[in-house]
Order: structure tokens, then sequence, then C-alpha cells
């Protein structure tokens, strides 16, 4: 089973940017559809973005579609996520997880469906 950690969360004002990184040890990354989904505080889960296997395709939620970027390096075992023009909406803590099931265009939105997730990190966005 793989294992995820993830970093990267953290304080910033409204408009700024942040990198979330998930690494990964245990099982090789390439051999999981990789994901991202955020909880807010008394809210249920959303999907936030997700990649396939090789990186070739990638997925959005619709309110981060053009500020958000999902990436991998296979290589390195680590999964990003660019945060770029935050907004205090997108304050959450955010999970990686991995699937060998779901694809990319059918992330779900609760993080119990999926094989594995991290701890989480939390982004904090002021206004």
């Amino acid at each position: 089973q793989v294992q995820l950690v993830e970093s990267g969360g953290g304080l910033v004002q409204a408009g700024g940017s942040l990198r979330l990184s998930c690494a990964a040890s245990g099982r090789p990354l390439s051999n999981y559809v990789m994901g991202w989904i955020r909880q807010a505080p008394g809210k249920e889960g959303d999907f936030v973005a997700a990649i396939s296997r090789s990186g070739q395709s990638t997925h959005y939620a619709d309110p981060v579609k053009g500020r958000f970027t999902i990436s991998r390096d296979n290589a390195k075992n680590t999964v990003y996520l660019q945060m770029n023009s935050l907004k205090p909406e997108d304050t959450a803590v955010y999970y990686c997880a991995a699937d060998r099931y779901f694809s990319a265009s059918s992330w779900p939105d609760k993080i119990g469906d999926l094989e594995v997730w991290g701890q989480g990190t939390l982004v904090t966005v002021s206004s």
C-alpha cells in the first residue's frame, strides 16, 4: 500500500499563491491515479483536481479552473497542486489521495471512497 504525506499548506493573503506537495512512499506512484480533495470546516468534502497515471490527463472542479494546476513527477513519487489567485473560500484542509480504480475524470468528493489518502494540510486564505 502506498503512503502519502502532504506539505505546503499555510496562511496566505487573498490573491496569493501556494504549492502543495504530496510525497508517496511504499509503492510506485505511477500505479495510481492521483487527486486532491478539500474539506472546509463544517462542510462536506469537495473534489479539487485529479491527474491520470501518466499525467497527460487532468481534471478540475469549476471553482478552481484557471487558478489551480495539478501535476506529477513519477520519478520523484510526488504530486503537486499549484494554487494561484487564492480566495478566502479556498480555505480548507487539502487531502491528497491515490486510487487504482477511479479515473481522473470521475474522482469522488468523499475521501473515504478512495483507496489511500494523506493526513491533510491546512490552507487558510485571509481576506
